[in-house]
């Protein structure tokens, strides 16, 4: 193993210990709560946007896991503050493990991705909900 990985798995255990926005937003702007039935680790996500409903202005995640998807969820949170949702939604498992920075067993991908795929599935149904009061102002 080399200096690196162990460099990046202290930054994953730092995570773990010391999360990042770890908690809840007062008013968010939308909450999306997933888990990974396969080991039992449960995410809620809280996004705040700016006034253009567009940019991420903060996040704040909580729930209960393993070190790798308290890791990513802390990582995370803190990455998409600035991004727009559109960055959030190109987003794959490639770029989370990127972030972490070793490399994850088959059976630990679930865990690594949980954050992203909450955040995501928020966001989705945030702009779906957009997209229907933007339908029934208009009719």
């Amino acid at each position: 193993m080399g200096l690196g990985s162990d460099m990046y798995r202290q930054q994953i255990l730092d995570h773990y210990k010391n999360p990042r926005n770890y908690g809840t937003l007062e008013d968010p702007t939308f909450t999306h709560i997933g888990e990974n039935p396969m080991c039992g680790d449960e995410i809620r996500m809280d996004v705040e946007l700016a006034e253009d409903d567009e940019t991420i202005e903060r996040v704040a995640f909580s729930g209960d896991g393993c070190a790798i998807s308290q890791a990513s969820a802390s990582m995370l949170s803190g990455e998409l503050a600035g991004k727009s949702i559109d960055d959030l939604l190109e987003m794959d498992r490639d770029d989370i493990v990127d972030m972490l920075g070793v490399d994850i067993s088959p059976m630990r991908i679930k865990c690594a991705v949980l954050a992203e795929k909450v955040a995501q599935d928020g966001a989705e149904i945030y702009r779906g909900e957009l997209e229907k009061e933007k339908t029934s102002t208009e009719d």
